[in-house]
């Protein structure tokens, strides 16, 4: 087995649900015949996971969701210096995960047919975000 690592950078996004798949992909070199995908984010305020790829309302529903579930300027904080929406996106972080394994099976990834993976921006100006792919044949 050889593992190959490879860092992907991700434009600005503004906050919310987006799907990355393919600006993943187009940074990547061609993937194996067969093997597993690893994606893991190295922020604490952007979380991935995989979800609906075809509705966009579904990415509206889930920032919807998970803005009543942690509401930015809750009272109790105690994490506030980088700002209103700093520790909602950290707790926001804890729920999604920040990484994902995929199979690759016959040199592509075994997402579903309405599968696709999200970069989950908790934060109002996160800036670029930096992943990293590991590649295992």
């Amino acid at each position: 087995m050889s593992i190959h690592h490879h860092p992907i950078s991700l434009q600005a996004k503004s906050r919310g649900f987006h799907l990355i798949t393919q600006e993943v992909l187009q940074q990547l070199p061609k993937l194996p015949k067969n093997g597993l995908f690893q994606l893991f984010i190295q922020h604490t305020s952007a979380g991935l996971t995989i979800n609906e790829n075809a509705d966009p309302d579904v990415r509206l529903d889930f920032e919807t969701i998970f803005n009543r579930l942690v509401p930015e300027n809750q009272k109790g904080l105690l994490h506030t210096l980088e700002g209103p929406d700093d520790m909602p996106a950290h707790i926001k972080t804890a729920f999604t995960g920040t990484s994902l394994s995929i199979p690759i099976i016959h040199g592509q990834l075994a997402l579903g047919t309405w599968q696709g993976i999200y970069l989950c921006e908790f934060r109002n100006h996160g800036g670029r975000r930096q992943l990293v792919a590991t590649i295992m044949d």
